[in-house]
Formats: structure tokens, sequence, C-alpha cells
């Protein structure tokens, strides 16, 4: 049975308050308005999921409770996992090679440069930098998620907030 990996971008952030931890961060005007938008044209595609995991800072957990109000998902099932805050490849794939084996599809939230390079990593595709809030689904033909470093697999949609709906 194949595996599928979501990634989604955390929304914009605010910037405005001086001396904020990058951590703390929280989503500005934007990315509240947007978040839920993309959310919602997520869930409209029906694709059944069966876990989301997110970094814990605050722009990317803001973000990954919009789209879990949007797909009727549970706040308190939220896998928050530090390890994905600011991470590189090499430990995004160790975190995700952890992934409970009876998941078949994962939804995951976090940051750039690592998502935008993990999904270039594993699809070979040129993704160049994902925007905020854009969201890369791929799909990998592994029984387990151990196998996600050592296939490639095959990058099914590349979603974004276009300048229309940014302006709305």
């Amino acid at each position: 049975m194949a595996k599928k990996l979501i990634l989604v971008r955390h929304a914009k952030s605010d910037h405005s308050v001086s001396g904020q931890k990058d951590f703390d961060r929280e989503l500005n005007a934007e990315g509240h308005r947007i978040a839920p938008r993309m959310g919602n044209r997520f869930a409209k595609k029906n694709i059944p999921f069966d876990a989301f995991v997110s970094s814990p800072a605050q722009r990317a957990k803001s973000t990954a409770e919009y789209f879990a109000e949007q797909l009727k998902y549970d706040f308190d099932k939220i896998i928050y996992n530090e390890n994905i805050y600011e991470a590189s490849v090499r430990v995004l794939l160790h975190e995700i090679s952890e992934f409970d084996d009876s998941f078949q599809t994962v939804i995951m939230f976090g940051h750039n440069p690592g998502f935008s390079y993990l999904a270039e990593s594993l699809t070979k595709a040129e993704i160049g930098d994902m925007p905020t809030c854009a969201i890369i689904e791929m799909d990998f033909d592994i029984k387990t998620w151990k196998e996600i470093a050592q296939t490639k697999g095959k990058l099914l949609d590349f979603d974004y907030p276009d300048k229309q709906e940014i302006k709305d």
C-alpha cells in the first residue's frame, strides 16, 4: 500500500513585534485570512488522511489549526514535533521515517527552506521556494515510512494562494 505525504508551509507571519523570538511569531492579518481559505480549498479535495504533524512554532501551529478546523480534525490529535522547526532535509527525513506505519496519509506543517528542499529531494521536481501556505502532495510506493529516503516520490499537486485570493 502506498503512502502519501502532504507538506503545508505555514501562512504569512507577523514580523512587527520587535525582539520577538522567531519561534513565537504569530500569523499576520494576511496569514489569518489565507490559512482558512487554503484549508477549505484542500478540504474540498476530500483526500482521506490519518494524521496532522506540525512544528510547534506558533505560525505553523496556527496554520495547522486553521486546516484542522476546515477538515473537521480534532485539535487535540495534532502531533507537535519540535524537530520539524528549522529542520534540514536530513532531520525531516528522519522524523518522517518515524511516523506510525498505520498512517497512510500524513499532513505535515512546517517551514522553509526545509520543506522546499525536502519536496525537491523526494520528488526530483523543481519546486523552488514554496510560497507561504503552499500545499505539496506527494505519493510514494512504499510500505513503511522508514523507506521514505530510499525512494523517489511522485509529485501529485503543488497548490498555493494566488494573487487574487491574497487581495480578497
